[in-house]
């Protein structure tokens, strides 16, 4: 198709009004233009097309053999493509919200206070997909991550939800009733660690140890990270926002606190985001505001 060759999209969707409401006036107010403005683009379209489109002998403007072969393939065509634009809008309202997160922030998190949103958005439809893994972002695909970090990510948007340091904690009876052990210390002890993650890895490896052999080392999800954690089974790196009471309470000694501004952000494609998707993006912002 050749497209330099149509005439302006104003002038033919202009004509297409005219031709469904046969009055300018009912024309404009369709478009929510004047109607010497609709006046205009058809005389416009008349002259890029070099064809007579509308009698003017009459007392009312009517359509000529030639407008009335154009009126029948435009309305056609722009029912086409509303019926199609609908399809899809409706398409993309239906489909589930994809969410990917990791295990960890999905189980200490975001699952307590589901029932909210359930309650209050019953129409938006959730896929949960807890994962450590970094995700590709793309129409059709996975909407939104939740990621901790710096931010900042090259070729994503991201805006921080939930800003907590890394600690390093453990259980009292892990630590036979002592409140600081050295990191040589700390890596004579078990851990444990979320699959697909390397913090408590690399933690030991930047204070210059590794974990001693016969330690031991168990990788499982991240809800049964702190479940083992608060079973005494071993030492973990995680966000101290996720135990934080158990801190308080004093069923978890925090060894070490790693000082930086990282935290939990909103990650999401450089796209426009569907209605359901900007829904549930707004209440995490309004969730981690009253958190």
């Amino acid at each position: 198709m050749d497209w330099l060759s149509l005439p302006p999209m104003a002038a033919l969707r202009a004509f297409a009004a005219f031709a469904e409401k046969r009055n300018v006036i009912e024309a404009g107010a369709a478009l929510n233009v004047s109607h010497a403005a609709i006046s205009q683009q058809l005389r416009v379209l008349e002259t890029h097309l070099g064809a007579a489109l509308l009698d003017r002998s009459g007392k009312a403007l009517t359509l000529t053999a030639d407008g009335e072969h154009l009126a029948r393939a435009l309305l056609l065509g722009f029912g086409a493509m509303e019926a199609a634009v609908g399809d899809l809008a409706r398409s993309g309202q239906d489909r589930p919200v994809h969410v990917s997160l990791t295990s960890s922030f999905a189980a200490s998190w975001l699952m307590p206070r589901l029932p909210a949103f359930r309650k209050t958005h019953p129409e938006v439809n959730l896929i949960l997909d807890p994962s450590a893994e970094v995700v590709d972002l793309r129409p059709g695909g996975i909407d939104i991550a939740i990621r901790y970090g710096p931010g900042g990510w090259a070729s994503v948007q991201s805006e921080m939800l939930l800003q907590s340091p890394v600690v390093i904690v453990a259980a009292p009876k892990l630590l036979g009733g002592k409140s600081s052990l050295t990191p040589t210390e700390l890596a004579q002890l078990p851990w444990l660690e979320e699959i697909g993650t390397t913090e408590a890895t690399t933690w030991l490896a930047e204070h210059g140890v590794g974990p001693a052999r016969g330690a031991g080392r168990t990788e499982l999800p991240g809800n049964l990270v702190l479940d083992g954690l608060r079973a005494g089974q071993g030492v973990t790196v995680t966000v101290r926002h996720f135990v934080e009471q158990d801190i308080q309470a004093g069923r978890i000694v925090e060894l070490y606190a790693e000082p930086d501004t990282r935290g939990y952000h909103i990650v999401t494609a450089n796209t426009a985001l569907r209605p359901a998707v900007k829904t549930f993006v707004s209440w995490l912002r309004r969730q981690a505001r009253e958190t």
